[in-house]
């Protein structure tokens, strides 16, 4: 059996949505999985007084925050962000900016490594994000997996995504099936890398 880990931010609730549906796609092909946010950096304040990220917070409530062990746990990572003007947020580059102990110890070499994002707009960013995350990938030494376009209605080769417009469009139903159908290739491959 694979174990999975899905190490993602959120600050609305739409890229959880993906984690969740990359995560139950692990389980379906027999995974054990972790599904684990990372520390939020927005200020107090500024999340009470934002309804979106406030309404985001809430719906996370029971999700463990990331830990360095969810990474070495794991024979495959998913990592998921929003895109920030075309690049990943503070919150996932603060998370894995703590990795160097692990590259160190060439700790993540050879596991798979996956990325999925979201914007707000069409081209706002998607592509950009995926590629930012990979060189974290590059570094430890991992093995990156793409989507391609070998899951029936695919439209983007780098991974899962989504279109979330000013932030109350939630992910389609397209959309979380293409994350669940990369789950399930995640964990195969996976645990075929890990000769399990």
């Amino acid at each position: 059996m694979a174990k999975i880990s899905v190490i993602y931010y959120s600050a609305y609730g739409h890229t959880f949505d993906l984690a969740q549906a990359i995560e139950k796609g692990a389980k379906d092909a027999g995974a054990e999985t972790r599904l684990r946010k990372v520390k939020e950096l927005v200020p107090e304040d500024i999340i009470k007084a934002n309804k979106g990220m406030s309404y985001g917070r809430d719906l996370q409530k029971g999700v463990q925050e990331a830990t360095l062990d969810d990474l070495t746990w794991a024979d495959g990572i998913a990592f998921g962000t929003p895109t920030r003007f075309g690049n990943t947020t503070a919150q996932i580059r603060n998370f894995l900016d703590q990795t160097g102990p692990l590259w160190g110890k060439g700790a993540l070499a050879g596991k798979v490594a996956a990325f999925f994002t979201g914007a707000s707009t069409p081209h706002g960013g998607h592509e950009t994000t995926i590629l930012t995350l990979s060189t974290f990938a590059y570094h430890h030494g991992m093995l990156i997996l793409p989507m391609g376009y070998t899951i029936k209605g695919s439209v983007d080769p780098y991974g899962p995504t989504y279109i979330s417009g000013d932030g109350s469009k939630p992910v389609g139903e397209e959309e979380k099936r293409l994350a669940q159908e990369f789950g399930k290739n995640l964990a195969k491959v996976a645990q075929k890398l890990a000769g399990k």
